[in-house]
């Protein structure tokens, strides 16, 4: 593929790591990577966005943001607040088609969830990632209730003809509770697609050098990388429920 989409089922929770992770899998492979972020929110001029953190993580890449707004406000209310033009999805999709031009691969970060407003007319990244014939990666979060947005952001994708790639997800804890252990077996079940990957907590503070090495042992093939969800999950185990221990 040469673009792929990267939404979340949320805010805050991993996306720029995530395409941080899989840019720095595909620069290692020889591939020439852009990064492009539609609407960076709450950020004044000069403050590093997504797309810089990402590219600065990754390595060698191409960084492109289209429009900033200040506010930290979904990208429709944002521009609308500030007067300034919101980006639309067909803005997105022909950025995107430019950079893929001149690349071997193009992440699109998403700002928020999958169906946040870019513009008044409720234009969102689904409909962008749909004018690209796109796939979407989909990050989710490791804990209680995001079986749940997981699903819905699955189902968001399949009622627009678009295609899940996977799920990764985007902060794994350094200690995780029964269910963030169960939730490797679900997750799959609950999206229909196959979990691709998780980046442990922390993985941000990483020095640019640290991060591109590691990066590939939180990927699964299918992103570049060596992750192997079954070999993961096993090393996670719940193992038995209350009721067979009490058999």
């Amino acid at each position: 593929m040469s673009v792929m989409v990267v939404s979340g089922t949320d805010t805050e929770i991993g996306k720029t790591m995530v395409t941080a992770a899989v840019a720095a899998a595909a620069v290692a492979a020889g591939r020439s990577v852009a990064l492009l972020k539609p609407a960076q929110t709450g950020l004044a001029p000069g403050e590093e966005g997504d797309v810089e953190q990402a590219g600065r993580l990754a390595g060698r890449v191409t960084t492109v943001e289209l429009a900033r707004f200040p506010e930290p406000l979904a990208p429709a209310t944002a521009a609308r607040r500030a007067r300034m033009a919101p980006v639309r999805p067909a803005d997105v999709a022909e950025a995107a088609g430019k950079l893929a031009a001149e690349h071997d691969l193009v992440l699109v970060e998403g700002a928020g969830g999958l169906l946040v407003r870019f513009d008044d007319e409720g234009g969102t990244l689904a409909d962008a990632a749909r004018l690209l014939g796109a796939p979407v990666l989909v990050v989710v979060r490791a804990g209680l209730g995001t079986l749940n947005a997981t699903a819905l952001t699955a189902e968001a994708l399949r009622a627009r003809g678009v295609d899940a790639l996977g799920t990764v997800i985007g902060s794994w804890p350094a200690r995780p509770d029964l269910a963030v252990r169960c939730n490797l077996a679900d997750l799959p079940e609950a999206s229909g697609v196959p979990l691709l990957g998780a980046l442990p907590h922390g993985a941000g503070a990483l020095s640019p050098a640290e991060f591109r090495a590691a990066a590939r042992d939180w990927l699964a093939p299918a992103l570049g990388g060596g992750w192997d969800a079954d070999a993961f999950a096993a090393r996670h185990e719940p193992g038995d429920g209350p009721a067979a221990a009490s058999a």
